[in-house]
């Protein structure tokens, strides 16, 4: 079940979709029982609907990402900033803080940049996200550019290291409230090329026919949620991008209240909290979320 102040509780409402933002139209295809959906197996179809979720959900009317980049599903990203509210309402007489006041770190944000998109949106809150990938942060400047419902509300920072995570980022004045991360998943480029291909054969085992005609859009980068090495791999996979997280976390524990990092698997809980432990790490939150039937949780941690 999904968090009850995600605004994605029900299933694509394609028509008021194509009303916001028509160029999804193009991407509509009649299931057999007569009703709609989009090819999930075809990047472009996937972008349009991001695009227009964020068009008719948040008013972000320009929104784009180049090829190749991750595109993220929506709903399930907006879950991880509702229950990061719902931890922050707990020092707040159980009232989620909205306005500028609140201040939150997105650390790797991507071309996408959609966890300060929703954040800022939903809240109001003041977002900075960091990358070290130069075109992902040229990308996702252009997009808070291009809005002025994003402009003056979040602020993109390059890390020149691959080593750092919060160094060089966060400035020796700045306090926030929260920090996010959605770490790269696996530990080497072969791994995550071996599971985009297992999605892309999941997604393509039951096609959509538009009208009587199988769609037959050329599929080239057909990756729904595509990515680039750094989005998608690092040394060690996720747990060691976290564990360097943790480690990292102490020298800014005055200047940050929450840490927290989304960890897809569940089998590195068991050492992510050891590595907790050994920082001297007592105050810690597992937050479990549903989409459907997948599961997903982030951890939160603070001194």
């Amino acid at each position: 079940m999904k968090h009850p102040r995600n605004l994605h509780q029900d299933s694509y409402p394609l028509a008021q979709l194509v009303q916001s933002y028509p160029i999804l139209q193009s991407h509509i295809l009649v299931k057999p029982d007569g009703g709609s959906s989009i090819n999930f197996a075809n990047a472009n179809a996937v972008k349009a609907l991001n695009a227009a979720l964020l068009a008719h959900y948040y008013q972000v009317e320009l929104w784009d990402i180049p090829s190749g980049y991750l595109c993220p599903p929506v709903p399930g990203r907006a879950d991880y900033v509702h229950y990061l509210a719902d931890l922050l309402a707990k020092d707040n007489h159980h009232i989620v803080p909205k306005g500028k006041t609140i201040k939150g770190l997105d650390i790797g944000t991507g071309a996408n940049v959609i966890y300060p998109i929703i954040a800022t949106r939903s809240y109001g809150w003041q977002m900075v996200g960091s990358d070290i990938d130069p075109r992902s942060i040229k990308a996702a400047v252009a997009i808070i550019d291009s809005n002025s419902v994003l402009t003056g509300n979040i602020n993109i920072r390059k890390q020149d290291s691959q080593q750092n995570i919060f160094t060089d980022v966060v400035k020796a004045d700045e306090h926030f409230a929260f920090c996010m991360c959605n770490p790269p998943f696996h530990h080497s480029a072969e791994q995550a090329k071996a599971a985009s291909q297992r999605k892309v054969q999941n997604l393509t085992k039951n096609k959509v026919k538009r009208g009587s005609h199988e769609d037959t859009q050329k599929r080239g980068n057909t990756l729904n949620f595509a990515g680039q090495s750094n989005e998608l791999w690092c040394e060690g996979g996720e747990l060691q991008f976290i564990q360097r997280m943790i480690a990292e976390s102490r020298e800014y524990a005055s200047q940050i209240n929450w840490f927290s990092s989304l960890v897809s698997k569940k089998d590195n809980l068991q050492h992510i909290y050891k590595s907790l432990r050994h920082q001297g790490i007592s105050d810690v939150k597992t937050i479990e979320m549903a989409q459907g039937k997948k599961v997903s949780r982030f951890v939160a941690w603070r001194f």
